[in-house]
């Protein structure tokens, strides 16, 4: 991976990292809170809850989302410190332990003052940004109000391109491919999946000037899918057809959203004779619920049923590389605000994304529908 800091591994003016997540339960015990935490506010029946509840259920009442969290953070501490960057990283949770505003107390009782914060979202939407930074400003607001003094917190851009996040899916997708049946493999297709959001939030996603028909948010996961597709035929010499897919809806039947969803997709391509299909999550960052049962559990049974060999493809976890890539952006990031010139990491079409949202950019949607949360109550 080209690295354009490699001669200087200075974070100044940051001062520490922090690793800002979704959070999950981690017991049976834990499972209602969660979900209450996630959907308040939004009018989700308690009927849904419960449905959503028994996917945890199924897996000992426990969300994988924070073991791969506590795994992520020690690859960025292993990488930083093998790197020479004198940089903490700190965790905290949108709705669960550890919550965020507790780990932004910790940090300012530490010391910090400007920190960079690595969302476990890689593309642009309401959801995944701008909730984001909304409940930092929350919790900098509950900090205020116990006379803390507030430390300047700046958000590292969309990484979605950037090489260190890629190619870890290239070979994801290469590996499911090579253990797909000899007869079955230069036929297969590809799913590319993303987690759906309302069609009204797609389409204002992403700056003013990129909002339209699935705004940023359907452009920038079509771009990372061609880039894998393009690298598969090359290392392979197949030219595998592909599709990008949705899955994980939570909203209200009446209100539109992205489609199609994975498993009528994999209805449609055995209907039209495709002999297998490699499903590649590509819109997660790691393997949590919603990849472990809306793919590994539901899509897999709907396969089985078809009779379709499927294979499902690695996320990127806490591979090495991407905390490469998270150290280059940390990098980056430091270079620009301290006036130092340097060139983003980025592949594809669509180039480095924005440092700071502009005006406009992945509004909120007003007023929320009820059932038509930002997030999936699943992961």
């Amino acid at each position: 991976m080209p690295d354009a800091h490699a001669a200087s591994l200075d974070a100044r003016p940051y001062d520490a990292l922090l690793l800002l997540s979704f959070g999950g339960p981690e017991g049976p015990d834990d499972v209602v809170p969660f979900l209450e935490n996630v959907t308040r506010g939004r009018g989700i029946p308690k009927e849904r809850l419960k449905e959503v509840g028994q996917h945890y259920f199924l897996f000992g009442g426990v969300s994988p989302i924070n073991d791969q969290n506590r795994a992520l953070l020690d690859a960025l501490r292993k990488d930083f410190a093998e790197h020479g960057l004198d940089l903490p990283v700190y965790w905290g949770n949108r709705n669960w332990a550890p919550y965020l505003t507790d780990t932004l107390r910790e940090m300012v009782a530490d010391g910090h003052r400007r920190i960079l914060t690595l969302t476990t979202s890689a593309y642009a939407s309401y959801s995944g940004c701008r909730q984001y930074r909304e409940n930092l400003a929350e919790s900098l607001a509950a900090l205020e109000a116990e006379g803390l003094e507030l430390p300047k917190i700046d958000k590292l851009r969309h990484y979605f391109n950037h090489p260190g996040f890629v190619r870890p899916m290239v070979e994801g997708v290469l590996k499911s491919l090579a253990d797909l049946p000899d007869e079955v493999r230069d036929g297969a297709h590809i799913a590319f999946s993303t987690h759906s959001i309302p069609t009204t939030a797609a389409d204002t996603s992403g700056p003013v000037e990129s909002h339209g028909d699935g705004g940023a948010y359907v452009r920038q996961h079509l771009d990372v899918a061609r880039q894998i597709a393009d690298a598969v035929r090359e290392e392979t010499g197949v030219d595998h057809p592909w599709q990008l897919v949705y899955q994980s809806r939570s909203g209200a039947p009446h209100i539109p959203w992205l489609e199609p969803d994975i498993c009528d997709h994999l209805e449609e391509r055995h209907g039209a004779g495709v002999p297998a299909v490699v499903m590649a999550p590509i819109g997660f960052v790691s393997d949590h619920m919603e990849v472990l049962y809306d793919l590994d559990t539901e899509a897999t049974a709907k396969a089985a049923e078809l009779g379709l060999p499927v294979r499902r493809s690695a996320t990127v976890g806490a591979d090495p590389r991407f905390a490469a890539a998270v150290r280059d952006l940390v990098l980056e990031r430091a270079a620009t605000e301290s006036g130092r010139n340097v060139t983003p990491c980025a592949l594809g079409a669509l180039g480095a994304s924005h440092d700071l949202c502009p005006v406009g950019c992945c509004p909120a949607r007003a007023p929320k529908p009820a059932a038509a949360g930002a997030d999936s109550p699943y992961a």
